[in-house]
């Protein structure tokens, strides 16, 4: 297709998506979430096979073409996982519905009732890379909160994409709203996506989810409203009087448990006072991670690799830790700040003073005492699912749920109230 044409083709259905998007605003409750119990039904049953002959063909074209363990992982999709994608769905069907929600209210001198009211955005894309899962997780939050959703998903799972978005457009039909609400773009030329983010007088905000690349991409290109997700260069920081040996679990945990995903920890922050007793334990607990220090830390770990400028500004992605020895809290708190990206950050600390300095002074979406990097993610904090993790702050910073994709708006009530 020439540009032209690809132009043309992302304009129409934008505009079929918006006229969704208006219809799915009124929509009621029962509605909505009749339409998410179907297609969930639909995903854990003998009709969601077809997804995973999609993703199986997506598998083999990627592995043949060399993809990276972490997209692999990313793109893979097997029974249980799809079922999980299911749980997820029908956990977005079980929330309250934000739309019309009253966030405040009060009186005014003149007798005016005003509220604060939650109200879809309207028309939303979506552009990522690899994770199928995404697809239905948009689709179930766009869908909930009113919205209409523009998938241009990556060229690695065009075919488990597309098997998921017909079950859920299926399900959206046989309930009585519009499929258009949940379009995928039938093309993954590049020039799509540029159509998509210069479409400022259909879509109403873009979110891009995927690798550094994409995002900058977007946000250099987008003539629409972009939220950020930046790369997740996460730390964890053991402090003086941290109880070691959660402290070796809440590492392992962050590191290993899933290591190709953005909150997996990246750097490691330990406390001069701990050194000696924490970092040969650590390198015992993590064989299988390649570890890179600092000159304090190869004192204590000669095995670890020298760790260079580049290292403290890394997202590996893998099953690689940078770790360097601090001199107490305020080091650690300025080491996150220069080389934070503001994604999530955790400390592991006896103190409730230093739990809540740390709190208080580093600037993540997700701050954490005493946990894993790894709950900074939709379906972990309640959300049901999640839209993706905004690293900016206009209008949402951190997990973007169902109450993050409505803005809000103003609703007044009078009696023939006149201005003087």
């Amino acid at each position: 297709m020439s540009d032209t044409e690809i132009d043309a083709l992302v304009r129409g259905l934008a505009l079929a998506a918006k006229q969704a998007a208006r219809r799915l605003a009124a929509a009621p409750s029962a509605q909505k979430n009749a339409a998410l119990q179907r297609a969930a039904t639909a995903l854990a049953s003998a009709a969601g096979d077809a997804v995973l002959e999609a993703n199986a063909k997506d598998m083999a074209a990627a592995e043949a073409g060399g993809l990276s363990g972490a997209m692999l992982d990313r793109l893979r999709l097997d029974r249980p996982r799809l079922n999980a994608v299911a749980a997820g769905v029908r956990e977005v069907a079980a929330l309250p519905d934000p739309v019309g929600a009253v966030v405040s209210e009060r009186t005014l001198p003149n007798g005016l009732r005003v509220q604060r009211v939650r109200w879809p955005l309207g028309l939303i894309g979506i552009i990522y890379e690899s994770r199928p899962n995404v697809t239905a997780d948009a689709a179930a939050l766009a869908l909930k909160s009113g919205n209409a959703v523009l998938l241009r998903g990556g060229s690695e799972a065009f075919h488990s994409n597309r098997a998921i978005a017909a079950i859920v457009a299926e399900a959206l039909e046989a309930e009585g709203l519009p499929p258009a609400a949940v379009t995928l773009l039938p093309t993954v030329d590049r020039r799509a996506t540029l159509a998509m983010i210069g479409l400022d007088d259909v879509v109403d905000v873009v979110i891009p989810r995927g690798g550094e690349g994409l995002i900058r991409f977007v946000a250099e290109h987008a003539r629409v409203p972009v939220l950020r997700h930046a790369k997740g260069v996460c730390h964890i920081y053991v402090a003086h009087d941290a109880d070691l040996e959660m402290a070796l679990a809440v590492v392992e945990n962050a590191k290993v448990q899933r290591p190709g995903v953005c909150n997996a920890v990246e750097t490691l922050l330990v406390d001069a006072q701990v050194a000696d007793a924490f970092l040969p334990r650590l390198a015992e607990r993590l064989r299988d991670v390649e570890l890179r220090g600092d000159e304090a830390t190869r004192r204590r770990v000669p095995a670890a690799r020298p760790a260079t400028d580049e290292d403290w500004d890394a997202e590996y992605l893998d099953r690689i830790l940078a770790v360097r020895v601090v001199d107490g809290i305020d080091a650690a708190i300025d080491h996150i700040a220069r080389h934070g990206s503001r994604h999530t950050e955790a400390i592991v600390t006896g103190s409730e003073d230093c739990g809540a300095r740390f709190v208080q002074e580093v600037d993540a979406s997700l701050v954490l005492v005493n946990a894993s990097t790894r709950f900074n993610d939709g379906h972990q904090l309640g959300l049901g699912a999640e839209m993706g993790i905004s690293t900016t702050k206009l209008h949402a910073y951190g997990p973007m749920g169902l109450e993050e994709l409505c803005t809000l708006r103003w609703v007044a009530y009078g009696q023939g109230q006149v201005r003087a």
